[in-house]
Parts: C-alpha cells; sequence; structure tokens
C-alpha cells in the first residue's frame, strides 16, 4: 500500500516538533509495511519577504527535501498571506504550490491513496489531486478545522462542506471533535475518531537532564504548549501565586515559545513569583521528554483543546495531569482517576486542583500510574497505526 501524505504541519528547520505527532503516526504506518511520500508545503518567500523578519527568513532556510527518521519529505513553497488573509482560498493556493513536484512523484511513487491532515487547506488540495489521479483522498481533522477555520467567515465554512462532502473518508482525534463536526458539519456516516498516540520508545526511563541547582529540591509543575491565550498559562501563574505561601520550594517551569511570551514574563513579575518560575523557550522533543520525566504535576487547563497529544505523553511518563472539562482530552482523562479535570478560566478551580496533588502525594502517583497504564494500552502510535491502516483498506475496497 503506497500512501501520499499531504501536511503542512510536520517537523522542519523552522520548528523541530511542530506537527511531530503526524511524524510520529507516519514512521508507525511505516514500521507496519505502508509505503509513505510526505509532502509539507510550507510559505513562499521571495525578496524581499524573506527579509521582513526573523521567523520568514527561517522559512526560507527550509531545505526542498530533508529525510527525518528515515521518512523523505518534500517541502515545496505555496503562497500564504499574513494573518490568514483569503483563508478560505488557502487550499487552492496549496494545490498550486504542489501539483508539479506531485506530478513528478508520481512518476516513481504512484499512490494508491491521499491522507491530508486538516481539512484546509491541506484536504482541499488533496481533493483537486483526486480529480486528476482519481485517487481516494482521507483527511484527519486535528481541531483548527472546527475550533478555527469553521468561524472565520461564511466561505471558510462553505470551503470546509465542500471538503467534508468530497472526501472519501474523515477521521477525527477525538469524541468531543466529532460531535462539533457532526452537529456543524454532518457527514457524521463517513467520519471515525482515532485518537493520537505516544512513541513508546520516547518514554524517559531516566531522570536524564541536569536542572537548576534552584529545582533539585522543588515540587515542579510543568506546562509545555505554545504560548497563546488558550493555552491558559496565564491562569497556571496565577494559581501558583496563590500556593507558594503552602508550597515554598514551588517551581514552575514552562517550555515553548509564543506571541505571549512577553506578557506572561511581565505577568509573572507583577505576581512576584519571577523565583518560582522558569521560562525555557523551545526545546527539542527529546529534551521536552526529559524535563517531563522530571516534573511532579502536569498543568495545561486549556480551552478549544481537540486531542493534545502533551498529555498522552505525560500520562504515559506517569505524571497527574490537569486540563479543562468538556475538552477533547475527556477521552482519556477521567476527573480524580487519571487526571483532573478543572473549570476552563477558574484559577479557583486551579488552585485546588493543584493543592490537591501537591498535599497527596500517594494519591497523585496513584493517579499517575492510573494514567500511564491508559496510554500505554490505548493510545500509542502502533495501535493507531493499526486503526488507521483499517480505514485506509475500506476506502480502498470501496474504491475498487
Amino acid at each position: 500500500m503506497k500512501v501520499l501524505v499531504i501536511s503542512h504541519m510536520y517537523p522542519s528547520s523552522f520548528n523541530e516538533i511542530g506537527g511531530i505527532f503526524v511524524h510520529e503516526q507516519v514512521k508507525a504506518l511505516v514500521a507496519k509495511g505502508v509505503e509513505i511520500q510526505v509532502i509539507s508545503p510550507v510559505p513562499w518567500t521571495p525578496f524581499p519577504i524573506k527579509y521582513l523578519s526573523k521567523k520568514w527568513k527561517k522559512y526560507s532556510e527550509i531545505p526542498i527535501q530533508a529525510n527525518w527518521d528515515g521518512v523523505e519529505v518534500y517541502y515545496p513553497r505555496n503562497i500564504i498571506f499574513p494573518k490568514s488573509w483569503f483563508f478560505a482560498s488557502s487550499g487552492k493556493r496549496m494545490y498550486l504550490g504542489i501539483k508539479d513536484l506531485v506530478a513528478k512523484i508520481y512518476k516513481e511513487f504512484q499512490f494508491d491513496l491521499i491522507h491530508a491532515h486538516v481539512a484546509l487547506p491541506d484536504g482541499f488540495a488533496a481533493l483537486k489531486l483526486k480529480q486528476i489521479y482519481n485517487k481516494p483522498v482521507i483527511v484527519t481533522i486535528h481541531g483548527q478545522d472546527l475550533y478555527l477555520t469553521i468561524n472565520r467567515n461564511k466561505s471558510c465554512k462553505i470551503a470546509l462542506i465542500n471538503v467534508y462532502k468530497k472526501v472519501d473518508r474523515i477521521i477525527l482525534v477525538s469524541k468531543k471533535l466529532k460531535e462539533i463536526s457532526d452537529n456543524n458539519l454532518g457527514f457524521a456516516s463517513k467520519s471515525t475518531v482515532i485518537g493520537n498516540g505516544v512513541a513508546v520508545k520516547n518514554i524517559q526511563k531516566e531522570k536524564n537532564i541536569m536542572l537548576d541547582e534552584s529545582t533539585l529540591d522543588s515540587r515542579v509543575i510543568l506546562s509545555v504548549s505554545y504560548l497563546i491565550t488558550r493555552k491558559a498559562i496565564d491562569f497556571n501563574l496565577k494559581a501558583i501565586a496563590q500556593l507558594i505561601n503552602k508550597y515554598p520550594n514551588l517551581k514552575y517551569l514552562i517550555i515553548g515559545d509564543g506571541l505571549e511570551m512577553r506578557r506572561l514574563k511581565e505577568l509573572s513579575s507583577n505576581l512576584r513569583i519571577s523565583k518560582h518560575v522558569e521560562f525555557l523557550g523551545q526545546l527539542p522533543h527529546e529534551k521536552v521528554l526529559a524535563y517531563m520525566s522530571k516534573a511532579d504535576i502536569f498543568s495545561l487547563p486549556s480551552w478549544n483543546e481537540a486531542f493534545g497529544v502533551i498529555y498522552i505523553e505525560a500520562m504515559a511518563h506517569g505524571k497527574p495531569v490537569i486540563g479543562c472539562k468538556g475538552e477533547g482530552i475527556e477521552d482519556f482523562v477521567e476527573d480524580g482517576k487519571t487526571g483532573i479535570l478543572v473549570k476552563p478560566k477558574d484559577v479557583d478551580s486551579l488552585v485546588e486542583a493543584m493543592d490537591y496533588l501537591l498535599s497527596n502525594p500517594d494519591e497523585a502517583d496513584a493517579i499517575g500510574e492510573r494514567g500511564r497504564k491508559l496510554v500505554l494500552e490505548n493510545y500509542i502510535w502502533e495501535k493507531n497505526a493499526e486503526k488507521t491502516i483499517e480505514v485506509y483498506r475500506e476506502v480502498l475496497n470501496n474504491a475498487c
């Protein structure tokens, strides 16, 4: 079986952990015998655009082709407008950016189906290819289509409906996402839920990273995310400000970068907790997991969370996790059993959860262990690959 994967979310020299969940799935599929070629479109940065900012300069430096853990990845350029302007037509532009490359690839790699990650723009571009190669298209919805794109404007919603109508199968990464999908776009009969996973080999058995001396004897709370508003890092900071008198050795480590970095640092200073908080910036995936092995609690009370691979990575390390009620994480976090669920945007609820875990270390360990067992039994990439291959086979059989 030969599969063409189209995903603008994929590790690159621009961001080595961006779209890491797509890469992990690809590796698991390859291990199961699926032949895969990956196309990961990136922004076109001609002169003088590449000199406008460090970000655009880094985009321009992404190689045309690279190899990630034995997976060959192409990075064709396509036109992307800032602030997602004209996003409804982004699928057409992506198609124009990749069509010649696909034609070249097809001469040597005659794929049986196309698997696109997100409906717009990737799924839309895949459907344009379907018209040429007459191959079935599967799209995986990770969240942005239903939390962001559908609410941009009427044209974006129409584009999403067109993708849903024409693709052969729709995979959603959580039950919550399927519920939103069914209610807003329909086509429930051709959609299915396949949760993401963790790579067992990545679980850190030994705590092989040296922490700052001030952290060695601390109770460590960890967050890993892009620093954007909905990730609720500011709520963690406010909760910790209420707990440091009771737990003077409390340390909060934040891994990630983003638009909120400056504001969050200012908030930390204004709350007078700077000595308890460390911003580690963006780190390679291996270091992220090493820090995870050191933490006592993982807390990310974000909203609009479709699944959240980072939660199951923390759970796989035996860490009690804190997340929000009503989100995709409820597929695997049962409040009080495999994690703690708090009210969204509620500092008091968050303080209560952190205080409970910090003051009941034995129960925190038990929650972490139950979470670890659940993840290793149900949410590893090998199982994800098996379920995905089943969908591939069903689609190919129906296409015959």
